[in-house]
C-alpha cells in the first residue's frame, strides 16, 4: 500500500488527512483534522490487500463497532466508522503521548509504584470492556498509550471480538505471541481471563524488563506459554514485594480456573497491595476474607499460610528481604501443591493412567541426564581445575560491609538506587545485602541491587535528612522506613529537577509506622533554558508539537512567505534560529512556506509555438515543454493543447505541457506487401507482423514448414515499419513507403 497517498485528501468531505503516524498489520493510521468539529482526530485507514477481502473487513469494522460500545478514560474513543468506495476506516481520538513499551524501553525496570499505577489503569480498561461484553485479544505495552499526565489508555481493539456462546479461535493465535494466554496459543476458547493473563505479563515484564518467555521464534515463544512454568520475577528483580508478585503469577496462572475470574477481583487486590505493600495474600481461604496481611519480617511456613494467620516478627532485623524471598517460596510451593491437586482431580482415569507413563519415562531419562551431568561435573572437576571463567563473564564483587558513600564497583556492573532496610548486624551507611551474591559469575553489564543499613531500629524513629537527594533514593528511604509518602512537584531555583526540596514533617520529627510523609520535588526553575529546537523543513503541525514539547510555554506566531524551495505547509526558518537560546514566555516566530509565486495562466491555445512561448514566460512561467504532437486541421507547430486551464492561478515552476498540431493526417492507401520468411523449417512455426507506431497485429499464424514467404495487403500513409516475428522470436523490421508507387 503506497502509504502517502491518502495525505491530503478528505474523506466523506469531512476528515482532511495530514500524516502518517503509525502503521499496523492491517492498517495505517493517520494524523487527520476533522473539519466540522475542527479538531485533530486518528483515522485508521485499512490496507489496500485487504480491503478486498470481506472477512478482514468484517473483523475491521467489528473493531469500531466493539469500541463504540465502550466509554472509559482509559480507553481510546472511537467517533466515527465508515465505509465508502474510497476507503475502510475508523475515526479514533489522537493520542498525545507514546506507547507503554516505548515508556519501557526508555526507563528499563520500573519500580513497583509505576507498575501497579499502569496496572490498575490498564485493569480498570478491561473491567469496563469485560462489563460490556468485549475481551481485548491484544494486551501488550504496545497498544497502552501513556499520557504526559501519567495516564494510560488502552488501545488497538483491531482483533476484539464481542463475546458469544462457542467463540472460540479457528484460524490464528491473535495478539502478540510474548503476551498471549495459553489457550490463544492452543486456538481455544478465550474470554475475561485471558485479557487478564496478558496483563500479567505485561507488569511481569515491567517489574523485570523481560517478558516471562522468549525464545528465537515465535512459535517457540507460543510453545513455552502453553508448557507454563515462567521464573518468578522476584529471581531477576529481588526488589519486587512479594504481594504484587502473588498477583502478577495469580493472573499468570497457567489455567484460567487458577487466575482471577474477572478484572474487578485483580483490581481489588491491586488496591489492597496499594494500602499495604507489605501485604501478602493466602488464596485458599474464603472470597470474603480477600487477603491475609503478613507485617514485615515475618517468616511464614506453609501452615501458617494456609491457615491465613499472622505474626509480628523481631523489628531491626535486616534479614526481612530474605524472609519475605522465604514467604514467597512458600506461598509458591503452596500454590503449585492446590495447583496439582485441583488437576489430578479433574483428570478422568485413563488420563491419570497416560500422565504416570509419562511420568516414569521423563523420570528415568531426567536419572539419565542428572548421572550424565554428575560425571561431566566429577571430570571437570578433576582435571579441569584452575580453569579460567569464560572471557564474557566476570565475578560479582562483595559489596556487603561496605560503605556506599565511597563504592566504587568499576565499568562491568550498573548498580541500581539503593533500598534500605534496618539491621543490626551493619552500622548505619553500610550494604547489608546484596544480588546476585559475591563471586558468582555473571555477564558483564549485570545489574546489582543492594540494601542499604539504616543501623539498628530505633525504639523512636525520626525523620532523616532528605533535601536535595535524587526521588528514587528518598523513595526507597522512606520504604526500608515502612512508612507512606505522597509526592508532590514544585517549581525550584535552588534543586535540581527531579531532587527532593524539603518534606513534612522535617528532618529529626519523630516518625510512626504508617504515617504519611509529604516530599516535594523539584521540578526545576519556572523559567527554564533551552536550546531553539531544529524545526526546519517539518510541517507546521509537527513543528508547533516539538515546540510544545519544550515546555516553556512559548508564544508561537507564524508568517506565510513565498518559496520555490520549500514545500507548502513547512518550515522555512525560524526565529530564533536552530540552536539559539530559549526561555519561558518567549516568543518564536515560525516562517512557513506558501508554496512558489503563483501566476495566471494565459490562453495560447490556436497560437503558433514561438508567440506561446512569449505570452507563457510574461506570465512568469519559464518551463515550457512542447514535445508532444497531434494530428489536427490547424497548421503544423500550433498550439492545441494546453495542460494548465486558461485563467487558472498556478506556481510559476510549474512545468506547462503543450501539445502542438502535426498538421492533418494524411490520406491512407491500400497496397500489397510481401514479407519473405526462413526457409527449411522443418516443422509448422508460428509467424506474428505487427505495426510498430501503432502496436496493431496485422498477421498471425500458425504456417505450415514448406511455407517461406507470405503477401499482405495492408492500409496506412507514409513510412510505416512493421516487425516480424517467428517462433516469439524478432526476425526482422520491414519498412514500407505508401506513397511510393
Amino acid at each position: 500500500m503506497d502509504h502517502d497517498k491518502y495525505i491530503g485528501r478528505l474523506l466523506d468531505n469531512r476528515y482532511e488527512i495530514l500524516e502518517v503516524i503509525g502503521i499496523g498489520g492491517m492498517a495505517i493510521v493517520y494524523k487527520a483534522r476533522c473539519h466540522r468539529l475542527n479538531r485533530l482526530v486518528a483515522i485508521k485507514i485499512l490496507k489496500d490487500e485487504f480491503s478486498k477481502d470481506e472477512d478482514f473487513r468484517r473483523r475491521f469494522h467489528a473493531e469500531g463497532q466493539a469500541v463504540a460500545m465502550v466509554s472509559h478514560p482509559n480507553i481510546v474513543s472511537v467517533y466515527d466508522v465508515s465505509s465508502t468506495n474510497e476507503a475502510d476506516y475508523i475515526v479514533m481520538e489522537l493520542i498525545d503521548g507514546i506507547s507503554l513499551k516505548q515508556y519501557m524501553e526508555k526507563k528499563g525496570v520500573l519500580n513497583w509504584k509505576e507498575t501497579l499505577h499502569f496496572g490498575i489503569q490498564i485493569c480498570k480498561a478491561l473491567e469496563h470492556a469485560h462489563s460490556r461484553g468485549i475481551v481485548h485479544r491484544d494486551i501488550k505495552p504496545h497498544n497502552v498509550m501513556v499520557l504526559k499526565n501519567g495516564s494510560v489508555k488502552v488501545a488497538d481493539f483491531g482483533i476484539a471480538r464481542v463475546m458469544s456462546k462457542g467463540n472460540t479461535l479457528t484460524k490464528e493465535a491473535l495478539g502478540s505471541v510474548h503476551y498471549i494466554s495459553p489457550e490463544q496459543a492452543k486456538g481455544g476458547r478465550v474470554d475475561d481471563r485471558s485479557d487478564i493473563y496478558s496483563l500479567g505479563t505485561v507488569m511481569y515484564e515491567m517489574m523485570t524488563g523481560r517478558p516471562p518467555y522468549d525464545g528465537e521464534s515465535p512459535v517457540a515463544v507460543a510453545i513455552q506459554h502453553i508448557n507454563g512454568g515462567a521464573k518468578m520475577p522476584s529471581t531477576i528483580n529481588p526488589a519486587i514485594p512479594g504481594g504484587l508478585e502473588q498477583i502478577i503469577m495469580k493472573a499468570m496462572a497457567h489455567e484460567p480456573a487458577d487466575r482471577y475470574n474477572t478484572a474487578t477481583a485483580m483490581l481489588y487486590d491491586m488496591d489492597e497491595f496499594r494500602k499495604a505493600p507489605a501485604i501478602l495474600f493466602d488464596y485458599n481461604i474464603p472470597p470474603t476474607d480477600a487477603v491475609t496481611r503478613l507485617q514485615p519480617g515475618v517468616r511464614p511456613t506453609t501452615a501458617q499460610r494456609v491457615a491465613g494467620s499472622t505474626q509480628r516478627g523481631k523489628s531491626g532485623e535486616f534479614s526481612s528481604a530474605v524472609q519475605r524471598s522465604e514467604a514467597r517460596r512458600a506461598q509458591r510451593s503452596a500454590e503449585v501443591n492446590r495447583s496439582s491437586s485441583q488437576s489430578a482431580r479433574s483428570r478422568s482415569k485413563k488420563e491419570a493412567e497416560e500422565d504416570r507413563g509419562r511420568v516414569a519415562v521423563i523420570a528415568v531419562i531426567a536419572c539419565s541426564v542428572v548421572a550424565i551431568i554428575a560425571i561431566i561435573v566429577f571430570l571437570i572437576a578433576l582435571f579441569g581445575s584452575g580453569n579460567p571463567p569464560e572471557p564474557n563473564l566476570v565475578a560479582v564483587p562483595t559489596l556487603v560491609g561496605k560503605s556506599y558513600d565511597t563504592l566504587q564497583i568499576g565499568g562491568d556492573f550498573v548498580l541500581k538506587t539503593p533500598n534500605y532496610q534496618h539491621s543490626d548486624m551493619y552500622e548505619k551507611g553500610k550494604i547489608a545485602y546484596q544480588e546476585p551474591e559475591p563471586g558468582k559469575q555473571v555477564e558483564k553489564g549485570t545489574e546489582i541491587y543492594i540494601w542499604i543499613s539504616l543501623g539498628p531500629e530505633p525504639q523512636v524513629k525520626t525523620m532523616e535528612d532528605l533535601v536535595n537527594q535524587e526521588r528514587m533514593t528518598a523513595e526507597n528511604y522512606l520504604n526500608g522506613q515502612k512508612v507512606s509518602f505522597l509526592c508532590k512537584e514544585e517549581y525550584s531555583e535552588d534543586v535540581r529537577e527531579g531532587y527532593v526540596i524539603r518534606t513534612e514533617p522535617e528532618a529529626g520529627t519523630p516518625l510512626e509506622e504508617g504515617q504519611t510523609v509529604m516530599l516535594y520535588i523539584s521540578l526545576g526553575p519556572k523559567t527554564k533554558k533551552r536550546d531553539m529546537p531544529n524545526v526546519v523543513g517539518q510541517s507546521l503541525e509537527t513543528a508547533k508539537v516539538i515546540l510544545d514539547k519544550q515546555e516553556l510555554d512559548l508564544n508561537v506566531k507564524e508568517i506565510e512567505e513565498v518559496s520555490s524551495e520549500v514545500e507548502e505547509g513547512y518550515v522555512i526558518r525560524t526565529l530564533p534560529a536552530t540552536g539559539e537560546p530559549l526561555k519561558t514566555g518567549d516568543t518564536v516566530v515560525i516562517y512557513v512556506s506558501k508554496g512558489p509565486e503563483k501566476g495566471k495562466m494565459p490562453d495560447v491555445r490556436g497560437e503558433d509555438i514561438d508567440t506561446a512561448i512569449k505570452m507563457l514566460k510574461a506570465a512568469g512561467f519559464d518551463n515550457i515543454d512542447y514535445s508532444d504532437t497531434v494530428e489536427s486541421d490547424q497548421e503544423v507547430d500550433t498550439v492545441v493543447e494546453q495542460s494548465v486551464e486558461p485563467g487558472e492561478e498556478s506556481p510559476i515552476t510549474t512545468t506547462i505541457q503543450l501539445t502542438l498540431s502535426s498538421g492533418p493526417k494524411a490520406e491512407e492507401k491500400t497496397k500489397m506487401v510481401h514479407f519473405g520468411l526462413m526457409e527449411d523449417m522443418l516443422e509448422a512455426y508460428s509467424v506474428k507482423i505487427v505495426r510498430v507506431d501503432t502496436e496493431e497485429v496485422v498477421f498471425e499464424a500458425i504456417l505450415p514448414s514448406e511455407q517461406s514467404e507470405i503477401e499482405l495487403e495492408l492500409k496506412g500513409s507514409g513510412k510505416v515499419i512493421y516487425k516480424v516475428t517467428m517462433c516469439e522470436t524478432n526476425i526482422y523490421t520491414q519498412e514500407v513507403d505508401f506513397d511510393a508507387p
